[in-house]
């Protein structure tokens, strides 16, 4: 028989090749032998945490800011024509109502307000963001000081507001300033209060006790936290106070830097559940110009912020008589005004004949 040319096969001795080796199937998801397995980053895993916490929170804040804004009562306010008013930045008028209508007669017990009908302006301030890199300034105007009211004649300003509400209010300003008022912010003495016990109440620092039976006050010197119904109080306070009006406006604008400090701090900022509450409380104390938007409020916060921080200024309207009634000084108050219609800081003037 004629040799193989290949040769002899390689057989197992029946005729058959050699049965190959049995393969191990893979599991699935097994890595293929001989590459080394992948492990997740604990970077990668704390980032995705990270990113889906924060986005969690910037949509939360966007739900609590959506439904505070539509707590948040409108008035028709602001004029569409300012006549010869003009002001640079923008022009706040911020006001505290004394109006009893929205408190219950416990409340107006627990709170000292009385029962007066109607509503005046126990709080009236200007606040100035200017447009081109001034000093933003909070400026009281005493609710005693005697001005033209546009159809009434010559009258305590606070006046205006009982006879005409916002509207009458704003244009007896601009009138007496020429500076045109932008927007317009008001708060009533509960929603007030409100703020004040939902921050936990506000650090407020005396020289000397303060009594004042008609504020329905009694506190004693040193530092203390004042919770909503004794701010109030200290707050509306004058009979204890030989300057009067001229006291109070001086205590308002501390009390509302205590309250801006505290709103402002990381405490309240950081804390999901002290800040919803000091939202749904300004939310329900607010009355705002229809026309005032989200980000306008937001630049009167950060105004209010720096002011209560040292970088703005704080000052009442220069003064000429001082009585029962008072009037503004004509020189020095219009130095001030034109600051506010021309953009530029306060004068050195205006700041140094502060009481």
């Amino acid at each position: 028989m004629p040799a193989d040319p290949y040769g002899p096969a390689d057989t197992d001795g029946a005729g058959a090749p050699p049965a190959t080796p049995p393969t191990r199937r893979r599991r699935e998801g097994a890595e293929p032998p001989g590459r080394p397995k992948k492990r997740r980053s604990g970077f990668g895993r704390f980032l995705r945490w990270f990113l889906a916490f924060w986005l969690i929170v910037i949509v939360a804040l966007g739900v609590l800011g959506w439904y505070v804004w539509g707590r948040i009562e409108k008035v028709d306010a602001i004029p569409s024509d300012h006549g010869s008013a003009v002001s640079d930045g923008r022009v706040f008028l911020l006001v505290g109502s004394d109006s009893r209508e929205d408190l219950s007669a416990e409340e107006q017990s627990e709170l000292g307000t009385g029962s007066v009908e109607g509503q005046r302006t126990d709080t009236i301030m200007l606040l100035h963001v200017p447009g081109g890199g001034a000093r933003n300034a909070l400026i009281s105007i005493p609710r005693d000081s005697v001005v033209d009211i546009p159809g009434h004649g010559e009258n305590r300003i606070n006046a205006a507001f009982a006879f005409g509400g916002a509207p009458l209010l704003v244009e007896t300003i601009e009138a007496a300033t020429g500076v045109a008022v932008d927007d317009y912010v008001q708060i009533g003495f509960g929603g007030f209060a409100g703020i004040v016990d939902a921050l936990g109440g506000v650090e407020i620092c005396l020289d000397e006790p303060v009594q004042d039976e008609q504020a329905h006050i009694d506190l004693p010197a040193g530092c203390q936290t004042l919770q909503g119904p004794d701010a109030l109080g200290y707050a509306r306070a004058r009979h204890f106070d030989p300057t009067s009006d001229i006291g109070r406006v001086q205590r308002q604008r501390e009390l509302i830097s205590a309250i801006a400090d505290k709103a402002f701090s990381p405490g309240t900022l950081v804390n999901p559940i002290e800040l919803t509450r000091t939202a749904l409380a300004g939310g329900d104390a607010l009355v705002l110009d229809e026309d005032t938007g989200p980000l306008d409020m937001f630049s009167f916060v950060r105004a209010i912020g720096s002011v209560s921080g040292g970088s703005g200024d704080t000052i009442t309207v220069p003064l000429g008589d001082v009585g029962n009634t008072v009037t503004w000084d004509p020189e020095l108050s219009g130095e001030l005004w034109s600051a506010l219609q021309n953009g530029s800081d306060i004068p050195s003037s205006v700041i140094d004949a502060q009481p």
